[in-house]
């Protein structure tokens, strides 16, 4: 049977041409994997892969080893390869098992995408979990999200092993990363949890401090060091731990957590984590989300700032969006707004100019005859103006004089650190 009308039948308006079509693939495609793969290698975009994946997955096993070897030998592109992977069934569970323990990132990630996809509950598929969290490096696609939706079943297996003499090292140390990864710190016993909290203890003076980057957007808030403490009652954070600036930074990109809210209907509530940097240069910086802490756009920055300067004596409010265009800083002095700049489209400029500001009018580019610029206008937007304020999070490295250690909180009560899935780095 030629490729070109068995892909036709397969994809055609007769059902009894297709049915036919998929029975011969289903009982004797095996015969014709060669010549569909080479075909679809030379199909350009995803428009007209259909027939195919639906002809590979009809095959099965055999396909499947095939487009693998192919997919290694790089007859098949990369992008091709993990959109065919998506073509098959429950016969290749093992399959997809054992791509997700290949040592190779891409490889393994188009595992575990096929075993979240099936959600497979194996013994290879938490071998392969395992595997994948030892190598102690990023974890590849979607291990990840399979950690967390196999977690249930898989955390008696993954405790036992964490525990197991007769295990190497190596999968203890997996079988533990592949708990938190799924379940939180909750989902280690106090043996591990303890020592999770020495080693913080250990890296904290000796790491490098940092802060998270603002590159393409972002918000933060920086008060003097002198008077951080307020923050905790300002902002309602609850249960502040030592932290790494390192660990900081992975929980504050993180994602928030659903819990019941306690009420009759059994509705949920966002909950978030709030990193507080070590005293940097005199100043302590916060990030955390925005939803969570702050609310509305503009009128919850300015209450936000104003109440946290009520408590800490100065705040500091900055708020960058590229993609959007708003660029806005706020400073407030004991509750109340004492300078603020925002742009959008124009930029629009409250309060006295601070004694760093150069005004648009001193600027050697503005022009008195064409120009036109309110006497309190100034020329430094948020990026600028941080560094003249407090501390530029982009800026925070060696040079950066450092004490104590940061705190990682949460904006609500009863929850817990451990309830947050996923792996912090140390």
């Amino acid at each position: 049977m030629k490729i070109e009308s068995l892909l036709e039948d397969l994809d055609g308006a007769d059902p009894a041409r297709a049915e036919a079509a998929a029975a011969w693939l289903t009982a004797e495609g095996g015969s014709v994997v060669t010549e569909l793969l080479a075909e679809v290698a030379a199909v350009r975009g995803s428009a007209g892969l259909k027939p195919y994946t639906r002809a590979l997955g009809l095959i099965g096993p055999p396909a499947f080893d095939a487009l693998v070897e192919a997919g290694r030998r790089e007859e098949v592109a990369g992008w091709l390869l993990g959109r065919l992977l998506t073509a098959f069934d429950e016969r290749c569970a093992d399959r997809y098992a054992a791509l997700a323990s290949d040592p190779d990132y891409s490889t393994s990630g188009n595992g575990f995408s096929g075993l979240l996809r099936l959600t497979t509950e194996s013994e290879a598929g938490l071998r392969a979990l395992v595997e994948c969290y030892a190598r102690g490096r990023v974890a590849p696609y979607k291990a990840d999200d399979y950690a967390r939706r196999t977690h249930a079943s898989f955390r008696p297996r993954l405790r036992a092993l964490r525990r197991d003499p007769a295990e190497s090292p190596r999968t203890r140390r997996g079988a533990m990363a592949a708990l938190v990864a799924g379940g939180g710190a909750d989902a280690l016993d106090e043996r591990d949890r303890a020592a999770i909290e020495r080693l913080i203890r250990v890296k904290i003076p000796h790491e490098t401090p940092a802060a998270p980057s603002n590159e393409l957007s972002g918000w933060w808030m920086a008060v003097p060091a002198t008077s951080y403490e307020g923050l905790f009652t300002a902002l309602d954070l609850h249960d502040p731990r030592p932290v790494t600036c390192a660990a900081g930074e992975a929980a504050v990109e993180g994602r928030e957590l659903q819990v019941p809210d306690g009420g009759e209907t059994g509705g949920t509530r966002s909950v978030g984590r709030v990193f507080i940097t070590p005293e940097l240069d005199g100043w302590r910086l916060v990030f955390g989300p925005f939803d969570l802490l702050v609310g509305d756009f503009w009128d919850g920055m300015v209450e936000t700032v104003e109440r946290v300067s009520a408590h800490c004596g100065q705040a500091q409010f900055f708020f960058l969006d590229d993609a959007g265009g708003s660029d806005v800083w706020l400073v407030a002095e004991d509750g109340r707004v004492i300078r603020q700049f925002a742009a959008e489209s124009e930029p629009e400029w409250e309060g006295d100019p601070l004694p760093w500001e150069t005004l648009a009018v001193d600027d050697p580019d503005f022009d008195p005859e064409y120009d036109d610029a309110p006497p309190n206008a100034g020329t430094a937007g948020a990026r600028s103006a941080c560094a003249h304020l407090s501390v530029d999070p982009n800026a925070v490295g060696p040079g950066t004089e450092a004490r104590g250690h940061g705190w990682l909180a949460l904006t609500a009560p009863g929850v817990g650190h451990g309830a947050f899935p996923g792996r912090l780095p140390l």
